[in-house]
């Protein structure tokens, strides 16, 4: 069987109603996961909504109960590598090994 997961822009109008609609409507869906990209901002104007990727994936962690999640990529030349891996593990355990960390 094929497994299909979908990517999501967080920096590109992702604001907490829509991601919360987004989150319930993957897993009803039967998308095997669910990434989003790992970037503060928009880079071109105007600029949009964009949710913490964490802070993010700790909603969806706690809101899913089947899908595997994750960044798609978190650069470490922004972001602490220890602080992530701490970050990684709890969301991990959280969600009962659904966390898939993308570097």
């Amino acid at each position: 069987m094929v497994a299909i997961s979908i990517m999501i822009e967080g920096q590109n109008g992702l604001n907490w109603p829509y991601w919360k609609r987004l989150v319930s409507e993957v897993e009803d869906l039967g998308f095997a996961g669910m990434f989003r990209s790992d970037h503060f901002t928009n880079a071109r104007p105007p600029d949009k909504d964009s949710l913490e990727m964490i802070v993010s994936l700790t909603y969806l962690a706690d809101h899913t109960q089947r899908i595997h999640f994750g960044p798609l990529v978190a650069p470490l030349s922004v972001r602490n590598p220890s602080l992530l891996a701490r970050q990684a593990a709890a969301l991990d355990d959280l969600s009962n090994g659904r966390m898939i960390l993308g570097l």
